[in-house]
């Protein structure tokens, strides 16, 4: 009763719209959902932290990054850090990759 009949007809339309926040980069139709990009600008900023202390030391680091179900972050990521190794939930890796790894890591 406190909105005429005038007024709720010039008002009948409510124009909503969503932003995802999701670090994952998972939701279709979009390039990159928000948190994708900071997210990965911090995983590399410690990757190059890691990266000098590796080699200073002459040690393997293993490093994980989140992502619930997808391995969005975990790919880019290791492709600009050229990673040696990688692990994600859209591929899983193969039998025997223990024994790859290790001879991998063995070099």
């Amino acid at each position: 009763g406190q909105i005429s009949e005038e007024v709720a007809r010039q008002n009948c339309r409510l124009n909503i719209v969503g932003l995802v926040g999701s670090i994952d980069n998972d939701f279709c139709g979009t390039d990159m959902t928000i948190g994708t990009d900071s997210a990965l600008h911090r995983i590399m900023e410690v990757i190059d932290a890691i990266t000098t202390t590796a080699q200073s030391h002459q040690r393997t680091f293993v490093l994980e990054v989140m992502g619930r179900h997808c391995g969005y972050l975990a790919l880019v990521s290791g492709l600009a850090s050229g990673a040696d190794w990688l692990f994600i939930p859209e591929s899983p890796p193969e039998d025997g990759w223990e024994d790859l790894m290790c001879e991998r890591l063995g070099e």
